[in-house]
């Protein structure tokens, strides 16, 4: 009410651990009915600051706060009638809960854990498809990042299957970020040692990124040719 949401976070977040420690449902209840979907993005926020600031614990206890109040909240929300809560506010609740899932997935991938984050990007894809569709932008955007998970396992053959759905969506669609999904399904056939191939999409994705004036990306690309040519003379 004092309008300040870091301090209210932070005691909310030690409320749910001292009614978790103690088994006490209902003031878990209680605290978890005290999360709207407001209160919850600015936990997720919170959380992603942490990860920035690499204070693990903190990160880890704000994302999976999210995702476990807003798993519970979709599911008592199935049994509400559209009378006391509409299929838009369902929706929304259910796409949060999938941006939650997308930050978390990102969070894990970038701390080296590609297993961990492709279930949970494999749940927020499924979230994305049911909600806005296989033709979504950010469905098409998640299609991938699930292909970079399962390409940091070695897995390229799965995550080349993957990233070239994206890429082709991307193309039907127009997607504004066509360039980027085509430099990671080029790292992903770089990784297949299918060079030729790589280089022509990334050749693609150079010229792109320049139209769109996308100067990280265009330095990303320069440096991915780059090992691609090391990688492919060390063959010879």
């Amino acid at each position: 009410m004092k309008d300040e949401p870091e301090e209210a976070e932070l005691l909310l977040h030690g409320a749910l651990r001292l009614a978790h420690e103690s088994g006490n449902k209902e003031a878990i209840t209680y605290t978890y009915d005290l999360e709207d979907n407001a209160i919850i993005e600015i936990s997720l926020k919170l959380a992603t600051i942490y990860a920035a600031q690499n204070r693990q614990e903190l990160a880890l206890a704000g994302y999976e706060f999210c995702i476990s109040t807003l798993e519970g909240k979709v599911e008592r929300e199935k049994e509400l009638s559209e009378d006391t809560l509409s299929v838009e506010e369902k929706a929304n609740t259910h796409l949060l809960l999938g941006m939650c899932l997308d930050t978390y997935a990102r969070y894990l991938l970038f701390s080296k854990q590609p297993a961990e984050a492709q279930k949970v990007y494999e749940k927020a894809l499924q979230i994305a498809e049911e909600i806005l569709g296989e033709r979504h932008p950010q469905t098409i955007v998640l299609l991938s990042d699930l292909a970079t998970a399962l390409d940091a396992q070695g897995r390229s053959d799965e995550a080349c299957v993957h990233a070239q759905r994206a890429a082709d969506l991307a193309r039907q669609v127009e997607h504004p970020e066509l360039h980027v999904l085509l430099s990671n399904l080029a790292a992903v056939l770089m990784h297949r040692e299918r060079y030729t191939q790589a280089e022509e999409i990334y050749q693609e994705a150079l010229t792109r990124a320049k139209l769109k004036r996308d100067e990280v990306s265009v330095q990303h690309i320069r440096e991915e040719l780059a090992q691609l040519s090391r990688q492919r003379s060390a063959l010879l």
